[in-house]
């Protein structure tokens, strides 16, 4: 069995052997305690010319990444926190997602920013945001939010080989889930999507990275008392597949969608908004982050998340139990 941080490592360790143009840079890159087992020993074994350690310069390490992808290399720039990538918005925004669009298809920047959610743990405010939905409004970006194992081995492939920019956002809170994941499947990343990983008839319940974590964990409650959950991983934010989603929703007639980040604009709005323009959409619901900054002292944090409890509790009243 592979836990999730250690497949991201074998991600990385596929990457660099069988790619002499991938490398990654960002800041703590050799410390185990940084990015958890997620690149433990990478430097060891594959040389600390591919496996950078930079100094404190998001926009920096960036801006090189993105120049040597425009150069022909496949560089994976990791920023431990997914709140200061902020700083490289430049870069990723004005740059990266726009460049190939400028230069007619001509010109790939196939750089892969690999971003972690660090939240709770009472980090405060500034440590503890996903932003997926920010990076999924933008055309040019590619964004992935793997919640398995698997997913976040095979999908940090699939992103580094693909010719665009591609978010990738891992989630510290499911480091420890674990899995056999079987050899590396190498499907391109524009041949993914969202996926059913368990099949009902009362309510479809959606979610991406942690959040599709704990819809399995809900539906498996739910079936306890008698209610038969579709439950649908997002996967892959931008571009958003519906396909998946609509067909679940056309059955069921019941949706929640459960986010991990703020309401308002957000992912789930975006969801629910499509099933209700396809007209499959009986009733809906979603349940997201409170509309504050994370708090720090642990009893608020318990407040502000959402636990499956709450999952159950508010497909249950999608049901009218």
């Amino acid at each position: 069995m592979t836990t999730y941080a250690h497949a991201i490592r074998e991600g990385f360790a596929h990457l660099l052997s069988t790619d002499d143009k991938v490398f990654t840079i960002g800041q703590g890159l050799w410390s185990p305690w940084y990015v958890g087992d997620s690149m433990a020993q990478l430097e060891v074994d594959y040389g600390v010319e591919r496996v950078i350690d930079t100094p404190v310069s998001e926009a920096a390490c960036t801006g090189a990444a993105l120049g040597a992808a425009i150069s022909g290399y496949r560089p994976i720039v990791i920023h431990p926190r997914v709140d200061f990538a902020i700083l490289a918005l430049d870069q990723i925004v004005n740059q990266a997602a726009k460049w190939n669009h400028m230069f007619g298809g001509d010109a790939p920047a196939p750089l892969v920013v690999r971003a972690i959610i660090n939240r709770g743990g009472e980090q405060g405010a500034q440590h503890s945001q996903s932003l997926a939905s920010w990076f999924a409004h933008i055309p040019g970006l590619r964004v992935v939010m793997p919640s398995t194992a698997k997913d976040a081995r095979d999908l940090l492939v699939a992103a580094t080989q693909c010719d665009d920019p591609v978010i990738y956002l891992d989630d510290r809170w499911l480091y420890e889930l674990d899995e056999d994941l079987g050899p590396v499947d190498e499907t391109p990343l524009a041949e993914q999507g969202a996926r059913r990983t368990r099949e009902g008839s009362d309510v479809t319940l959606v979610g991406y990275s942690y959040t599709a974590h704990q819809c399995r964990q809900a539906a498996e409650k739910l079936a306890e008392r008698g209610i038969q959950s579709d439950v649908v991983d997002l996967r892959v934010l931008n571009p958003l597949e519906m396909d998946t989603v609509l067909e679940s929703v056309a059955k069921t007639k019941r949706l929640l969608v459960v986010d991990g980040d703020w309401g308002a604009c957000g992912i789930a709005s975006e969801v629910i908004a499509r099933c209700a323009e396809e007209g499959v959409l009986g009733s809906a619901a979603r349940l997201c982050l409170p509309p504050a900054p994370a708090p720090t002292s642990g009893a608020l944090e318990s407040a502000y998340y959402s636990d499956v409890d709450d999952v159950v509790g508010r497909a249950q009243g999608l049901l009218g139990h």
